[in-house]
This record gives C-alpha cells, structure tokens and sequence, in this order.
C-alpha cells in the first residue's frame, strides 16, 4: 500500500503558549507542519529559544527563523529599549504599548511566501480575540481581509487552481480553554515562553499582559504553569 502524503501547513511559531497550541492542533488535523519564526528586534529574544525547543518537541517537518527589524521602527515596548514594559494593568479601552505596528501583517506575509514556494495552502496562526491583550492584528476581521488579499496575490489565487486558508484555531476560545486543549494534545509548555518581560536567565516576570493572562489560564483549569517565574 502506497504511502499517504499529508498535506503541509505553515504554522507561525513564536514559542510562546498559544502558537505551540496552534502547531499541536494543526499537527492532530494531520498537516505535516512547517514552523516560522521571526528575530524581530524583540526584548524577550528568549521566545526564540523557546520556538526551537517546541518545534523539536512536536517534531516538525522544517523549522526557519527569518531576521528582520522592527525595531527600526520602534512605537512598541517589545521592540523600543526606551519604552518600558506596563507591569500594571491598562485601561481595558486602550491598545497596550506593548502592540508592535503591523507585526502580524509582516509574519503572515513571510508565511505566504514560504507557502508558495511550498506549494502549500493553509497557514496556522495562533491568534485569539477572547483573552488577548487587544491588538488589531487578532481580530477575525483582520484575519478575513489578509485572507482575501492573499487570494488575490498570489499565483494559485490568481489561477483559480487553489484557495489558501489562514487557519485561527484558537480565535474564539479562551485562555484556560487553549491551555486545556494543548494539554489534551501533549503540548509541554514548560519549554513556551509568553513573557515580555523576563529575567536575563529567560524567567517570565509574571507581572506583564502576557504573563497575567497566561497565568489566570493556568488557574482557571485548576493547573500549574510549568514555567519558571522570577518571584
């Protein structure tokens, strides 16, 4: 019997807790899954690290890192050393200065072009508009638009030969319910990092958005983070 040939998925891997989720999930749909990652000029570089453990663990078919620099830019706390990371709450009406201009408009067009050279039409992105830190890049709304401009930009758009499919598996669910649906799919998040903040030996601070929202997950479910924390 001939051997079945999977279908290939680019999954965004940042390595933080929702995009190891993501690549779990598309890897239990049965892709097999291509990770991008992205040296952005982020302060919690650490993410990298974790990316490549998350990948080794779920065993994906290639794995990429790509430099680029948002942080020419700056008008982020993730991207800009002169702006500090808010370890207090913000107004819940407010995007946080810890969104980074255009990042996922900038990833999901990597991913695009990979997926061409692949010849692969679906891409994973672990995105979630529920508990989330209010970006505009999460939005379902968002993901829609790139969707239809990427059908339009492409060859196979072009063609008609085939439709490519942002994926949000995790767009509509929350925290505790991501955190619950990885562990169900052997998601290991002691080796994700979510902090955008942490400590030089790459503990989470546990004080940022990301590091709050993470840990409320963890409590909702009745579980540990797994993850070092800088107490």
């Amino acid at each position: 019997m001939a051997k079945e040939i999977k279908k290939k998925a680019v999954v965004l891997l940042s390595g933080g807790l929702d995009s190891a989720t993501a690549l779990a999930i598309a890897k239990a749909q049965g892709f097999d899954c291509c990770a991008l990652s992205f040296r952005y000029g982020q302060r919690h570089a650490i993410e990298l690290e974790c990316a490549a453990k998350v990948a080794k663990t779920q065993g994906v078919v290639e794995h990429r890192t790509v430099t680029i620099d948002l942080g020419a830019f700056g008008g982020s706390a993730l991207t800009d050393p002169n702006i500090a990371v808010p370890h207090q709450p913000g107004a819940a009406d407010e995007i946080p200065i810890t969104y980074v201009p255009a990042r996922n408009t900038v990833f999901l067009s990597y991913a695009l072009a990979w997926a061409e050279v692949l010849e692969c039409i679906d891409i994973f992105i672990g995105v979630n508009a529920l508990d989330y830190s209010g970006y505009p890049d999460c939005r379902p709304e968002f993901i829609a638009a790139y969707e239809k401009m990427a059908n339009l930009a492409t060859k196979a758009g072009v063609t008609g030969t085939k439709k490519l499919t942002i994926h949000t598996p995790l767009i509509a669910l929350t925290k505790a319910q991501i955190i619950q649906k990885g562990l169900e799919l052997g998601v290991d998040y002691s080796v994700t990092s979510s902090c955008y903040d942490p400590a030089p030996d790459g503990a989470a601070c546990g004080t940022c958005d990301s590091c709050r929202l993470r840990l409320k997950g963890f409590r909702e479910i009745g579980k540990t983070d797994p993850r070092k924390y800088d107490r």
